[in-house]
């Protein structure tokens, strides 16, 4: 059985988050995909507008998804080691940066394959936020 891996916030979920799962879904026998934590979140200098409870009952809830874990940090490769993934699904915006090319080598050498999908055009969850921030003034 072929596991793959994806983890993202998944905040104000949309047709990206969608396609992303569904074409990781369809590279894979199970998709097990991790929810960012508001504790994490928040780390990250950003705030969740659904909190994490709601958020990964959502992603649970979606038929492409085997799976929905937590995911409490930023360690990719220690989860997919954990949950036994050998594909992990990230978006193309990380492709060819230094720092990816660095997990590329320390995931090949575990035996995981890094696929990146591009994003869906003209959608992400920071322009529905700047959207709503607008029409709320």
């Amino acid at each position: 059985m072929l596991i793959g891996y994806t983890a993202g916030v998944y905040d104000l979920f949309h047709v990206g988050h969608l396609n992303l799962l569904k074409n990781a879904k369809g590279m894979c026998d199970k998709l097990i995909v991790g929810v960012t934590t508001d504790d994490l979140v928040t780390y990250k200098g950003k705030h969740a507008m659904i909190p994490f409870e709601d958020r990964i009952e959502i992603v649970r809830s979606i038929k492409y998804v085997d799976a929905a874990v937590p995911q409490y940090d930023m360690d990719k490769l220690t989860m997919c080691k954990k949950l036994g993934a050998k594909i992990l699904f990230v978006g193309d915006d990380w492709y060819g940066t230094e720092k990816w090319q660095k997990y590329e080598e320390e995931f090949n050498k575990e035996g995981i394959q890094i696929v990146y999908f591009p994003y869906t055009k003209g959608i992400s969850s920071t322009q529905i936020t700047k959207a709503l921030n607008a029409v709320r003034k």
